[in-house]
């Protein structure tokens, strides 16, 4: 049995957030709508609290990292306008989360900053997990970071061994996946342009619309490095959390309306 409550796949592209979406509303007015309807769904579902997994934020080498501060706090600048951010983070479920994980020998870190514990004791918060926890529930948090030089089957164990620590916490958890896909469509953005992501987003909305996550694995790292996506590490750890056959997924929408591709589903 799922022992997430709502589960989805989300974009953190600055301009998402109504109050940074500036004199262009409509550049990425797909897909706020969607993200206001995952927002209304994992409302919906009433979560205690939200894993957030991202691929921006503190990344450590050859490790996972979870957050383990009292809380988190952040601001996303875009159009000339600035969002801050702050979340509680269910520091219970954050260790038992790492504790999971180590004791299965998968490489994973607790992170603070400042002081052991208090109101000192912050983590920074930034766009990946901001932009889709602007509309979400406002419940603790943890977020956690994946991390590219352990192997994508590593991912999805880890994604098991994140569901057996929420199936121990009897908590209703949410899952976020924070991803953006192929960086690579627009000359004038800051990874230029490649024939690569075209190519690389058509077949991640294939897989996700069919429910076949796991094979985002078989990619070939040259296919990747060329299309720039950083969304492969989150959801192949959702892919070890919900198997296929409790995945009924809504594909909701797929857009590039700048340098990068914006993916909106839902997992209930």
């Amino acid at each position: 049995m799922n022992p997430f409550v709502f589960a989805c796949i989300t974009p953190h592209g600055g301009e998402i957030i109504p109050e940074l979406k500036g004199e262009f509303p409509e550049r990425m007015a797909q897909t706020r709508s969607n993200m206001e309807k995952l927002g209304g769904l994992m409302c919906e579902a009433n979560p205690d609290c939200l894993i957030v997994l991202t691929p921006h934020g503190t990344r450590i080498n050859g490790q996972f990292s979870i957050t383990d501060s009292e809380r988190m706090a952040g601001s996303v600048e875009e159009n000339h306008a600035t969002f801050y951010f702050e979340r509680q983070i269910d520091r219970e479920l954050a260790r038992k989360i790492c504790e999971c994980v180590q004791n299965d020998g998968i490489p994973a870190a607790a992170i603070n900053f400042g002081t052991a514990a208090g109101p000192i004791s912050c983590l920074p918060l930034d766009w990946g997990a901001i932009v889709p926890l602007r509309f979400m529930p406002n419940v603790p948090i943890v977020v956690i970071n994946p991390t590219r030089e352990l192997s994508f089957q590593e991912h999805i164990e880890f994604g098991k061994l994140l569901r057996r620590a929420v199936q121990q916490s009897n908590k209703r958890v949410g899952l976020i996946a924070s991803c953006d896909w192929a960086h690579a469509h627009d000359e004038s953005g800051p990874y230029g342009f490649d024939p690569a992501a075209k190519s690389f987003d058509e077949q991640v909305v294939t897989l996700i619309k069919t429910n076949q996550l796991e094979k985002m694995a078989d990619f070939q790292l040259d296919f990747i490095e060329a299309a720039k996506p950083d969304g492969i590490w989150q959801t192949l750890i959702l892919a070890g959390a919900i198997p296929p056959e409790e995945r009924n997924v809504e594909f909701l929408s797929y857009e590039a309306p700048t340098y990068f591709g914006l993916l909106c589903a839902g997992y209930i």
